[in-house]
């Protein structure tokens, strides 16, 4: 395995279109590093400039100590896992595993041995005689895993290699992915990897640390833990939690944030941990910390559209000001509601508001932590 750098990372297609904008990212040895962001952010060009799949316009890709910025896929040290799977539909799936290490020069009896390893870790030794055609998504995704397991990489490359699968598959195979990186790091055996999906479910789940994305830009680098209690800014808040948080507009005023036609008071430390009192605010609140409220003055009054029952919690959706939000409550308070009432209560969580700077984006009730 082997520490990964890009610095000042550019990336410019012909007609001066820059998809990426010099970024800088530090991946630590045995480090399972996940790039997330909607689509066209240009996740996928930097991990394919990274494998030395894309040309690169500016600044250096570094794996270990070496620059590789011109040397060849093969000589890079990685290995890629792809979203088609991408193995040879006329051979076995030992020959599958095997073929790399073949062409590298590796003797038969080698090779065997390292199938034999590579398929008892992944628990696919009863699929080495079946072709391809003849293996299931799940299945075939683990061959893939183990022909670049095979290869004993210094980085793992992973580019939306789940996408294909159904709910309960790729749930299954984000769980095995992970435990056996976790099983490699602690036998001193793990690449490091860069894993590249849209599905921040898949990034919270995975990553030692979450890189998110947006248009060539990276907004924020920090653990799953981090971006969702502190993002740095609108964008990050918004990408990063389920149900997404909730933004709503308005003004600092004293210590109360005020929208058009109500009045949150903020707790006193916020208020003075406020970097910046902009002009043009919003106040963001996850939904597990929307709370309902009863009899109490400080509570928001919305209008309740719509109930999503998901088992032991519930959703409720609701216009503030004539903007939706949501809410999410247990399912004993909903139980306890009037159901027979249009307009609900609801509080946010005084320790767990966020203020931001409408305009710039950035988060002003972060201060750095000491």
């Amino acid at each position: 395995m082997a520490r990964l750098q890009l610095n000042n990372l550019e990336k410019v297609y012909g007609g001066g279109f820059k998809a990426v904008h010099g970024i800088n990212l530090d991946v630590e040895e045995g480090e399972f590093m996940v790039l997330v962001g909607p689509s066209g952010c240009a996740k996928s060009t930097t991990l394919r400039m990274i494998a030395g799949l894309e040309d690169i316009t500016g600044g250096e890709v570094r794996i270990g100590e070496r620059i590789v910025n011109t040397l060849e896929p093969g000589k890079r040290g990685i290995a890629m896992v792809f979203q088609n799977y991408a193995l040879y539909p006329h051979m076995k799936v030992r020959t599958n595993l095997a073929f790399g290490l073949r062409i590298g020069g590796a003797k038969k009896a080698e090779a065997e041995k390292a199938v034999e390893e590579v398929a008892k870790i992944l628990e696919i030794e009863p699929l080495l005689d079946r072709l391809p055609k003849q293996l299931s998504g799940g299945q075939a995704q683990r061959v893939a895993l183990g022909r670049a397991l095979i290869k004993k990489p210094d980085v793992f490359l992973f580019d939306e290699p789940l996408s294909n699968l159904d709910a309960k598959l790729r749930a299954s195979m984000r769980v095995r992915i992970t435990e056996l990186h976790k099983r490699l790091k602690k036998e001193g055996m793990a690449s490091t990897v860069v894993y590249v999906t849209h599905d921040q479910t898949e990034a919270m789940t995975m990553g030692d640390r979450i890189c998110v994305m947006k248009d060539g830009h990276i907004m924020q680098v920090a653990t799953p833990k981090e971006l969702y209690d502190r993002p740095q800014n609108l964008f990050v808040a918004g990408f990063i939690g389920s149900p997404e948080m909730n933004v709503i507009d308005g003004r600092i005023d004293g210590t109360a944030f005020r929208t058009e036609g109500q009045v949150i008071n903020l707790d006193e430390a916020l208020a003075q941990r406020l970097t910046a009192r902009p002009e043009q605010a919003a106040l963001g609140v996850r939904p597990q910390h929307l709370k309902l409220a009863e009899g109490d003055n400080d509570a928001l009054q919305a209008q309740l559209r719509s109930v999503e029952f998901m088992g032991h919690e519930v959703y409720l959706h609701a216009l503030l000001d004539g903007r939706e939000v949501t809410s999410v409550a247990s399912a004993a308070d909903y139980d306890a509601m009037d159901r027979s009432m249009d307009m609900i209560r609801l509080l946010p969580e005084p320790a767990n508001i966020h203020i931001f700077d409408r305009e710039s984006g950035h988060n002003v009730s972060l201060r750095a932590q000491g």
